[in-house]
C-alpha cells in the first residue's frame, strides 16, 4: 500500500497523503459521517472507536469528537508519522499495524471504511476473525449494482473485486461471519457510476 501513496494510484490531492476520492468526495463523505456520528452520539459514555485503515484521515477527523478514544489504524509507516503530526487531540491515537497479522487495540466499534475491497479472501477472514471481538463493527464496501456474485478473490493491492463484477459480502462464503444483527445504514451512489458504496453496522453480541 505504500506505493498507492507514492505513485499516487488513487489520485492527487492537496496533501502529501491522499486516499482517494472515496475519502473526500462530498456525495460520498458526507452521508456517512452522518450516519455514523448519529450511531456514536447514542452512547453514554462514548465508545472506543478503533478506524481500521484509517488512510489520510480526512474522515476519521470528523468522528473524533463523537469517541470516548479513537484509535486510527493503518499500514503505512509514513502515513501513520504523518497523521501524527497532522491531526492532535487528547483522545486520538494513531497506531501502525497490519490489520490482518497484527493484535488489535481493545474497543467497542471497529470502523472499516472500503478496506476489505482491497485485500485477499485469506486476509479478509483473518480481519473478520479479529473484529468478531468488537461488539459494533460499521463496514462499507464497494459493491456492482444489481446481482453479482460475491467474493471473487483478488491479490492484495490498490484494486478491487469490482473489475471482476464481484464484491465483498461478509455474509456470504467463503466467509465465516456470524454477527447477531445486521443493519444497513447507508448507500450511495459510486462518483464514478460504478456501482454503488453500502455501509452496514454488524452487532456480534
Amino acid at each position: 500500500m505504500t506505493q498507492v501513496y507514492e505513485m499516487k494510484l488513487w489520485g492527487a490531492g492537496e496533501e502529501v497523503y491522499y486516499s482517494g476520492v472515496g475519502s473526500h468526495h462530498p456525495d460520498i463523505v458526507a452521508p456517512y459521517i452522518s450516519v455514523v456520528t448519529s450511531f456514536l452520539k447514542t452512547f453514554t459514555p462514548p465508545l472506543v472507536v478503533c478506524d481500521l485503515g484509517c488512510g489520510d484521515f480526512n474522515v476519521g477527523k470528523q468522528l473524533v469528537k463523537h469517541s470516548k478514544r479513537y484509535i486510527a489504524i493503518d499500514i503505512v509507516a509514513d502515513l501513520i508519522a504523518h497523521n501524527k503530526e497532522k491531526y492532535k487531540d487528547g483522545n486520538l491515537e494513531f497506531h501502525c499495524l497490519d490489520i490482518a497479522v497484527d493484535k488489535l487495540p481493545s474497543g467497542d466499534c471497529v470502523l472499516i471504511r472500503q478496506v476489505l475491497q482491497h485485500v485477499s479472501n485469506n486476509e479478509v477472514q483473518r480481519i473478520l476473525d479479529k473484529v468478531s471481538h468488537y461488539k459494533y463493527v460499521i463496514l462499507t464496501e464497494h459493491i456492482p449494482d444489481g446481482d453479482f456474485i460475491p467474493n471473487k478473490d483478488v491479490i492484495s493491492g490498490q484494486g478491487t473485486r469490482l473489475k471482476k463484477g464481484s464484491g465483498v459480502d461478509v455474509l456470504a462464503p467463503p466467509f465465516h461471519f456470524k454477527p447477531r444483527h445486521a443493519k444497513q445504514l447507508l448507500c450511495v451512489a459510486s462518483n464514478d457510476g460504478k456501482g454503488k458504496i453500502v455501509t452496514t453496522l454488524y452487532t456480534n453480541t
